[in-house]
């Protein structure tokens, strides 16, 4: 079984020879529909949504819940912040972002 697993709308599928798939993607805050541009920009949003910021490993910005087990971990760079990275984001703040195809 081969193809691209995609999340949409909450729901997990997995999609077999599917070109869109590699279109570009863009993470999105939904109330204020704002694009995350850099992590400076998703830094607030998640403070905001009760995130800390973690600082133990200089090569990736990491973020942790206190409420939760869960940890966010982004390369530093943004510019190698990818599809599977805004995905991890939007299953741990469920209705808060989501992950749309660039125009």
């Amino acid at each position: 079984m081969s193809g691209v697993w995609v999340f949409k709308n909450g729901v997990v599928r997995l999609v077999e020879n599917a070109g869109e798939c590699h279109s570009k993607k863009m993470l999105v805050h939904v109330n204020s529909k704002e694009v995350i541009t850099s992590y400076s920009i998703l830094e607030r949003k998640l403070s905001a949504l009760g995130w800390e910021r973690y600082y133990d490993d200089p090569e990736l910005l990491q973020f942790h819940k206190r409420s939760t087990v869960h940890l966010i971990s982004l390369p530093r760079d943004f510019n190698k912040f990818k599809s599977i990275h805004m995905y991890d984001i939007v299953v741990k703040n469920r209705n808060e972002f989501e992950v749309r195809d660039t125009q």
